[in-house]
């Protein structure tokens, strides 16, 4: 510490009688006031020419003040603005309709990110701070996203991921005045350096193959050319968008929705010795043996849950692209690990905000949630060297582009 901020520190105690946490608060918010002051009178000096203890020939010239309140990190207080005859002053410490220096846009947005409700963050400022914030004035602050939002989901992809997920969460938004459930539709992507990457979040259609396709065509337009694996749950129309958007793209049924929903059917007691006995599906050597331990495991368990099994026959044509690769490879597409951290943020959401007020409330909630979570995501997703050498031989200069 230097001699001058000792110094200071000796006239404030002094100054204030400084002898609590809260004394030492009110003692910078008022100094903080007095310094404003006097930066607008220095920055009036310059405006005008002329010091305000000289005489001047300048047709403009000082006409009081005008008292102003201001919002800062340690809470409102009054400043004197100094005001020239011919309104030609522009302070620009703190500018003219300026009321908050606290920068309280980061900390909404940052507690917006949160899942705090608009309600919520109003009661924190309003505690921490001591000024009032209207939910209005929040969902205008909010509301500045979404120009960069628009941005994010416009902006250019890679020509080629190998590996592209494509998950559904719901969500309770007020539509008309009425709560209905919709749906977020989450794209993410592996490209070719093993980075995970969200290509976009889609809220709130129904669910058809033309559905798709218009969302497949948009990601085409964004300069994707072609993806290797599409894994996904069974959502409708998305095997025929596919086909013709990604002729080329093996589409395969998401494992971990699909034993997920074989085990609804299963009572608890049983639902550990079922998933075991689903693993002998799904990592099997080769499609022959999966298909010979599917019907094993239906025939075991048939007469105490007869529709357990149905969707591992009615889906086993999307279910099989898996056995042509190896278990690295199978790793990527059956874990949860890929998409799972992320939904976990998502599904934060949901506990902390039973309702949206909108869509475009949701979607601004979904999208800090996505810059929260892929912070981390800087390093190749596990083993990433051997899948790529195994798909570069498998799709061969298809990841070329």
């Amino acid at each position: 510490m230097t001699e001058g901020k000792r110094q200071i520190i000796q006239q404030l105690l002094s100054e204030y009688e400084i002898e609590t946490a809260e004394d030492i608060q009110n003692a910078l918010k008022d100094l903080l006031g007095g310094t404003i002051k006097e930066m607008m009178e220095a920055e009036m000096d310059s405006h005008l020419g002329y010091q305000k203890s000289e005489r001047s020939d300048n047709e403009d010239s000082r006409n009081g003040y005008k008292t102003k309140t201001v919002n800062s990190s340690y809470g409102s207080f009054q400043i004197d603005v100094p005001q020239d005859r011919q309104s030609t002053f522009e302070p620009q410490v703190v500018k003219k309709r300026q009321k908050d220096i606290s920068d309280i846009d980061k900390k909404i947005i940052s507690m917006y990110a949160k899942g705090m409700t608009t309600r919520q963050i109003s009661d924190t400022i309003e505690d921490i701070y001591g000024f009032d914030v209207s939910e209005g004035f929040i969902s205008d602050v909010t509301d500045k996203l979404l120009p960069e939002i628009q941005d994010w989901q416009n902006r250019a992809l890679s020509s080629v991921y190998p590996v592209v997920f494509v998950d559904a969460i719901h969500y309770s938004v007020k539509d008309n005045g009425i709560i209905r459930k919709m749906a977020a539709y989450v794209i993410l992507g592996i490209n070719r350096d093993g980075i995970k990457e969200v290509l976009g979040i889609y809220i709130g259609e129904n669910e058809s193959a033309k559905y798709w396709l218009n969302l497949f065509n948009e990601l085409k337009n964004r300069g994707l050319r072609d993806i290797l694996i599409i894994c996904a749950d069974g959502l409708t129309g998305m095997k025929e968008a596919v086909v013709a958007a990604f002729p080329k793209a093996e589409y395969q049924r998401c494992i971990v929705h699909q034993v997920r929903n074989t085990l609804k059917y299963v009572a608890d007691k049983d639902r550990k010795e079922f998933a075991t006995d689903l693993k002998s599906i799904y990592h099997a050597v080769t499609e022959e043996q999966g298909r010979k331990n599917r019907d094993a495991v239906t025939e075991k368990w048939k007469e105490k849950y007869p529709n357990a099994m149905k969707s591992w026959t009615t889906n086993w044509d999307v279910i099989t692209p898996i056995f042509k690769f190896s278990s690295e490879v199978r790793k990527v597409i059956y874990t949860t690990n890929a998409i799972e951290s992320l939904n976990s943020s998502y599904r934060r959401l949901n506990r902390q905000r039973s309702v949206f007020p909108d869509s475009q409330a949701l979607m601004k909630a979904l999208y800090l949630a996505t810059l929260e979570a892929t912070k981390k995501w800087t390093m190749p997703i596990r083993n990433w060297g051997r899948v790529y050498g195994e798909l570069s031989i498998m799709y061969e200069d298809r990841l070329e582009y």
